[in-house]
């Protein structure tokens, strides 16, 4: 067991030492601030305050994890043997950075409590990010930080034990669009239909009546390819459903069409099946509570992982959200057109809610790549060249590499073959 003394146990300082040293690193820790209880521990131990005692392994701490509320942080980004860190401690540290700190700072979206600017749909921009603007967003540097710390206490204390932690890969699937042309009512294909017709789209328009006369497969319908590509390869795969009522941004299936409920019964047959919360429902919690039962009811079992439409998240009021309607984990943390990592880990973390300064108990799965940011590229070659790159990142520190595809992109009709590309991805990435 590790033992780290320090003037003041915090909840930040709790949450934080827990990350790193419990699930980043496997490692018991205790935490004292008491001298004495310190000099007996004849095991691993380090001090996390402004002074050392004696000799022993010490980091020189930012006054962040000892303070509450939100304050505006002056960041001089440096490197750590090519790794960009920030909060330098100084000469007597055992650390050149407060690698706590700077952790907490990126797992507790810090700076995302801080005054910015959001885009159309009040989310927080890749622009603002402090890992964006300063070019390690698509690197994990808070497991880079554990594991270069880990290698500093080893020197220190060579029997030191830590846990066994294995590189794992999950494929998200959102499916806010079940069906481009079936089982969408009357009224939404009369106008859709109309619609085609006033803009020439002639080849979607024999598309859509081969579907509807069911000489053709739905194009979104990719289900069964998807899942016979995840069972080949012991994919570990979630299926995010958006099951609510039609709106300006939310146009799925009906809720009560049969068909639909049947798909998302033979999908949870074959892969676990959660809720992509509508964009309506952003700012409703009841009405997010009634989606969440309902899907529950169609597939006959607890419904408690989420993903929000758009990749929506509004920090703290969000996870707050989610927590009063009894989600235990979220999918939604990154960047819809960024590659890499929001909270600069591949790690999956509980929310801190700086406004009550307590950890809460929903859990977050920061996502590596949205498909969204890959149709930014400008070939397959460069998307795989992007991909490859963060993977090996991931895979470096045995950390859980996420990917988000959408079920339309890859059912549509774009330059890339996107059912062809996941595969591929899977293929190489899936170990």
């Amino acid at each position: 067991m590790l033992l780290i003394y320090t003037h003041k146990i915090t909840s930040r300082f709790r949450y934080t030492m827990k990350q790193i040293f419990t699930r980043i690193l496997g490692i018991d820790v205790a935490f004292t601030t008491k001298v004495e209880d310190f000099i007996k521990h004849t095991g691993p131990k380090i001090t996390y305050t402004k002074q050392p005692l004696q000799n022993e392994f010490f980091v020189k701490s930012n006054e962040l994890l000892f303070q509450k509320g939100i304050q505006d942080l002056h960041i001089t980004i440096d490197s750590w043997e090519g790794v960009p860190c920030f909060f330098r401690t100084g000469e007597r540290s055992s650390l050149p950075f407060d690698v706590f700190a700077a952790s907490f700072f990126l797992l507790s979206r810090f700076e995302e409590y801080l005054p910015h600017v959001k885009d159309q749909h009040g989310r927080f921009p890749p622009e603002e990010c402090l890992a964006y603007r300063n070019n390690f967003l698509k690197t994990p540097v808070v497991d880079q930080w554990a594991f270069m710390l880990l290698e500093k206490l080893k020197e220190r204390f060579p029997a030191m034990e830590t846990g066994k932690r294995a590189y794992q890969y999950t494929s998200l699937i959102d499916v806010t669009t079940s069906h481009e042309f079936a089982h969408r009512g009357l009224v939404r294909t009369m106008a859709g239909l109309l619609l085609d017709l006033s803009r020439f789209r002639l080849g979607r328009i024999a598309e859509r009546i081969a579907v509807l006369l069911k000489a053709k497969q739905d194009p979104f319908n990719n289900y069964g390819k998807l899942i016979e590509v995840n069972k080949k390869k012991g994919i570990q795969s979630i299926f995010f459903f958006q099951f609510a009522e039609y709106s300006t941004y939310d146009k799925n299936v009906s809720t009560e069409n049969n068909q639909f409920r049947y798909l998302i019964k033979g999908v949870a047959d074959y892969s676990q099946v959660s809720l992509a919360a509508s964009y309506s429902s952003f700012q409703d919690n009841e009405l997010l509570k009634s989606e969440k039962a309902r899907l529950s009811n169609v597939i006959n079992r607890p419904v408690t992982y989420s993903r929000t439409r758009y990749n929506r998240v509004d920090i703290p009021h969000t996870y707050q959200n989610l927590v009063e309607a009894e989600f235990t984990d979220d999918f939604t943390m990154g960047f819809t057109h960024e590659i890499g990592f929001r909270a600069g880990t591949c790690t999956p973390f509980h929310f801190y809610d700086i406004t009550s300064e307590e950890q809460q108990p929903i859990k977050i799965h920061p996502f590596a790549f949205h498909d969204y940011a890959l149709t930014q590229l400008k070939s397959e070659e460069i998307m795989i060249r992007e991909i490859d790159a963060i993977y090996q990142a991931v895979k470096k520190v045995k950390g859980e590499f996420i990917s988000v595809f959408s079920n339309e992109l890859l059912g549509g009709k774009h330059r890339v073959d996107w059912l062809k590309l996941y595969s591929t991805i899977v293929e190489k990435y899936h170990v």
